[in-house]
């Protein structure tokens, strides 16, 4: 969730070389593989600008040894999860690498589908990746993936019109009230829509109060007191006059384009919004970021991880050089590459101090402080249900009241943890 996409950006040296040898060389060494029987591994990545330049780069490394063949998945998350489950669970070994949304590991491992990360393959991947991203690539205390890239989202405002960004909910919704009152564009766009983005924000609300939603072994809905004032923050914007008019029908995009019409002071979203304002240089030179906001002053603001995590199916045949070719496609060197050309922000720390990042991700060092203390969504191989759940019952925001709610979320989302077996 979140994945922006940019247009292609400056290269270097080393990559244009190697580029150019991999692009020439990439069909005579799968031809000599259909002729020799070598090793060819299957990638089931979504959809993702230039990342087929990141593959040509990695065959060319592989040298013959093995050749890596991507195969892009549907566009829409719930079809791409539906085609490698379908796969998957019928046994099927012609898929080496998995590209694995962030709330797909824990049903992935807990069905025995994915490889566990062991020995100097795990050393290489926790090395310089950051906590949270490695996080999400975890279950029960085992490596089950390899951070590929990450997102959080930000708080975006208009610098016109709030010359200091408010560092609290409250102090947000107070902000825009004042511009109301003077007759300003004062609107707070968020994705309220009954989908996996209101998750997130709840998620994000309730991990800044300090909140669980569920116990961090993925058995037992909490719902504790955090979660009651996250539901609490809900509402008052939901029903605050500075709420977007469709907010209970408003996705990532829309909030975007609300916000560049004109008819938004404040919208939290992910970074991609910033490369997509650059299409509009009247709005490029007034938007600006800070973290999201906190729940309160005594709490610190967080955001919820996003991105993609590669894994490497139990079923594949060629094992280590599924495990190789992932270590490739997530290094340093292809996480700045698509960092810069594909808008995908990366999960290895010492990415964003490069120089080149300065341009294309201006935003960098918040991204980078809020990843250092960001949220993981519920860890559970029941999370399909879990967000089918939290998103229904949220929905729409101005309807929750937040006691009430909890108890709701409570009952129903044990329920739908207690049952047996993973999601179809």
């Amino acid at each position: 969730m979140g994945r922006a996409h940019r247009g292609p950006g400056r290269r270097g040296r080393r990559w244009r070389v190697a580029l150019g040898a991999a692009l020439v060389a990439s069909p005579l060494v799968a031809a000599c593989g259909s002729e020799s029987g070598g090793t060819t591994v299957n990638v089931y990545y979504a959809t993702e600008e230039n990342f087929d330049k990141v593959v040509a780069r990695c065959n060319d490394e592989a040298a013959g040894r093995y050749r890596i063949a991507l195969n892009v998945l549907p566009r829409g998350a719930d079809d791409q999860r539906e085609q490698m489950v379908r796969r998957l669970a019928a046994g099927d070994d012609e898929m080496d690498v998995l590209g694995l949304d962030v709330t797909w590991v824990a049903e992935f491992a807990e069905a025995g589908w994915v490889a566990e990360w062991t020995g100097q393959d795990k050393a290489d991947v926790e090395r310089g990746t950051l906590q949270g991203p490695l996080d999400t690539a975890r279950w029960k205390d085992k490596l089950y993936a390899a951070p590929k890239n990450t997102n959080v989202q930000l708080l975006w405002y208009r610098g016109d019109l709030v010359p200091k960004p408010p560092t609290t909910w409250s102090e947000m919704l107070d902000m825009a009230a004042d511009l109301r009152s003077r007759d300003q564009p004062n609107t707070i766009a968020m994705t309220g829509a009954q989908y996996e983005g209101l998750v997130v924000e709840f998620n994000t609300l309730t991990a800044g109060a300090g909140g669980r939603i569920i116990s961090e072994d993925g058995t037992r809905a909490l719902v504790d007191d955090g979660a009651v004032k996250a539901l609490q923050a809900l509402r008052d914007l939901a029903t605050s006059p500075s709420a977007s008019a469709s907010l209970s029908n408003a996705k990532e995009n829309d909030v975007r384009l609300e916000f560049e019409r004109g008819r938004a002071a404040f919208q939290l979203n992910w970074p991609f919004v910033y490369a997509a304002a650059q299409e509009n240089p009247a709005v490029a030179k007034l938007i600006k970021w800070a973290p999201f906001p906190a729940i309160d002053a005594s709490k610190v603001g967080t955001s919820t991880i996003g991105g993609y995590d590669l894994a490497v199916s139990a079923h594949s045949r060629h094992k280590p050089e599924a495990f190789e070719a992932v270590k490739c496609l997530r290094d340093a060197e292809s996480q700045k590459y698509s960092a810069i050309n594909s808008g995908v922000p990366p999960t290895i720390e010492s990415v964003y101090d490069d120089p080149e990042m300065a341009e294309p991700y201006p935003m960098r060092d918040a991204i980078l402080d809020q990843l250092k203390k960001a949220a993981v969504r519920p860890a559970t191989p029941a999370y399909q249900n879990v967000s089918t759940l939290i998103s229904t019952i949220l929905s729409p925001p101005a309807s929750i009241d937040p006691d009430k709610t909890a108890q709701r979320l409570r009952a129903e989302l044990q329920d739908a943890l207690d049952s047996k077996g993973v999601l179809p």
